[in-house]
């Protein structure tokens, strides 16, 4: 583990805990709640995806609506997954790419530093994206995004020094549809001795870009999460066998089975983690508060069965409200009972 002049908390080995930089689409969540799944077939959206859309088609949907969305949040899977760790207290930096000081742009700048982010952010004379997030009654969500901004974050933007004082580099999957901007970062953070972590993102993302991740995964990801769909599409097989197949290119393997838990495969150990049994209201955002809890039991030192049991408690708050952000009621609840799981690990 690195160690470096900027921690100043320290986890179970007594060394200062590692610090996380993610990188990915800086977009805002618009959030509508369906009525029944007419709309995805209106618009040829396939349920349960996310499927990029220009600004017309992105207007076009927004004016079903008369532009009025449930809820509005910073958005984006990786943005998601580091505002989390954030709020347990770890040290984050976000990569990406706004307008040039839009509304939303604005809105993030500000949002990112209430949570003492660093950001490492370049701007664009477009507006800054919006994901477009449509919620059925069974509460599995679809996403149409309008990249704006974010698209044109290239590998010119990146820059080796961004990367020398974390330890993780957390990626999320949608950006793998951008393979010279994924191969710079993921050359500049490995130089700097970073580990990394994928996010796989989506079942259509996996399965339109299987050949640029088959050879990432091989080479440098450290780190994987992928749910069901993700796994599957990806390898061909299902639970299990996909993750020990993920196991085979990635020290630390993990697939997301909802209710049901997850499964971790942690260099060459099997661990099932239970999920609690909780009202299902919305699932966006599970997924992102999952690998934030695991991220940050790794910056903690803790083991992977600790790290899936934090992983697990975030994940199931996340799914009881509607965006992908916890409230603070929530936070309060779940931060002392993740010090119990870093203390009893400690014992250990």
């Amino acid at each position: 583990m690195k160690t470096n002049q900027h921690n100043v908390n320290t986890g179970r080995t007594g060394l200062p805990v590692s610090k996380v930089i993610g990188m990915g689409n800086a977009l805002v969540d618009l959030i509508f709640h369906l009525e029944s799944d007419r709309l995805l077939k209106d618009f040829c959206l396939p349920k349960g995806s996310m499927t990029l859309i220009g600004q017309e088609k992105a207007e076009e949907i927004l004016g079903r609506f008369q532009h009025k969305a449930d809820a509005v949040v910073t958005g984006g899977s990786a943005s998601n997954t580091i505002t989390a760790i954030a709020r347990m207290g770890g040290e984050c930096g976000f990569i990406g790419r706004t307008g040039s000081g839009d509304r939303y742009a604005n809105f993030y700048k500000e949002f990112f530093g209430r949570h003492h982010i660093r950001t490492y952010f370049s701007h664009a004379a477009i507006p800054t994206g919006t994901a477009i997030t449509l919620m059925s009654p069974d509460t599995e969500r679809t996403f149409a995004t309008y990249l704006g901004a974010a698209a044109t974050l290239s590998e010119e933007d990146i820059e080796e020094a961004f990367f020398k004082d974390y330890d993780f580099f957390h990626i999320e999957g949608y950006m793998v549809q951008n393979q010279a901007l994924m191969e710079k970062a993921v050359s500049s953070a490995k130089r700097q001795g970073l580990k990394v972590s994928l996010d796989m993102a989506s079942y259509n993302i996996v399965l339109e870009n299987r050949e640029f991740l088959d050879k990432l995964l091989r080479k440098d990801v450290d780190i994987v999460f992928a749910n069901e769909e993700e796994a599957s599409a990806f390898t061909g097989r299902n639970e299990l066998e996909a993750l020990c197949r993920l196991a085979e290119w990635v020290p630390t393997a993990i697939v997301k089975l909802g209710s049901r838990g997850s499964l971790v495969m942690d260099r060459g150990r099997l661990y099932h983690v239970e999920a609690e049994k909780v009202t299902k209201i919305d699932s966006n955002g599970a997924g992102d508060n999952y690998a934030a809890g695991f991220l940050y039991g790794l910056c903690c030192g803790l083991p992977a069965r600790q790290c899936g049991e934090i992983a697990s408690m975030v994940a199931t708050e996340a799914v009881k409200v509607t965006g992908p952000k916890l409230s603070e009621e929530q936070w309060e609840k779940i931060l002392p009972r993740i010090e119990v799981i870093k203390m009893e690990a400690e014992r250990r």
